[in-house]
């Protein structure tokens, strides 16, 4: 029997058959690769998330309206404050002390060095390292907020001995004159003796007594 046109009926049936069918094995490789996408982007998604977890606590000091970054001390820069340092004896208060570089150097140079900081973490990882460094003894960490400190600088020209000597990292102090600077860049360091930026003004009492200020 011939079908419209002369055409044969079996023919007809092929014709309104589709035209595009995909392969079995397209699909498959299609889902697999499907599936390994979404295997890959959940490790990234965890690692991102592992390596921020472990990050914050020492990347953001804490949560407040002044949040800094920590920068640790480079090398070049514990060496120019070891300098400024030098036939100085006592002790040593380093404020905002990060990861313990200054203390743990200072101790090592046969001071009683002392340590304030505001990230708990860090003060923990710095009281690992100064155990690790074998100057647990003479080198002490304390949280402490140093952006309490209002008028830093009129507090310690009232508080500061004669003898004792600031040391500012990073950014010097607007209104002091330097006794001693050295280091370039992010490397500077600024000394302060306290006869000198008190002006005069006297105290008696001795205490051979150093200050590290950082500022990030």
């Amino acid at each position: 029997m011939e079908g419209v046109g002369g055409t044969p009926p079996e023919m007809l049936k092929e014709e309104s058959q589709p035209s595009h069918v995909l392969p079995t094995s397209f699909e498959a490789n299609s889902l697999k690769k499907s599936n390994w996408g979404f295997l890959i982007t959940g490790i990234v998604g965890g690692t991102l998330v592992a390596v921020y977890a472990v990050a914050t606590p020492f990347v953001t000091p804490a949560l407040r309206k002044v949040c800094l970054p920590f920068v640790p001390a480079t090398t070049k820069q514990i060496e120019n404050v070891v300098k400024m340092l030098r036939c100085r004896r006592g002790s040593l208060v380093d404020i905002g002390s990060g990861d313990g570089r200054i203390v743990i150097a200072a101790a090592k140079e046969g001071f009683t060095a002392v340590g304030y900081e505001l990230n708990p973490w860090l003060v923990w990882y710095s009281r690992y390292r100064a155990w690790q460094e074998g100057v647990h003894g003479s080198a002490k960490f304390y949280i402490s907020d140093l952006w309490k400190m209002l008028q830093l600088e009129k507090k310690l020209e009232l508080e500061l001995e004669d003898d004792a000597r600031v040391i500012a990292c990073r950014f010097p102090f607007p209104h002091w004159t330097p006794d001693h600077v050295t280091g370039e860049g992010i490397d500077t360091v600024w000394a302060y003796d306290a006869r000198t930026f008190r002006g005069g003004a006297k105290r008696t009492r001795s205490t051979h007594f150093q200050l590290v200020i950082q500022i990030q």
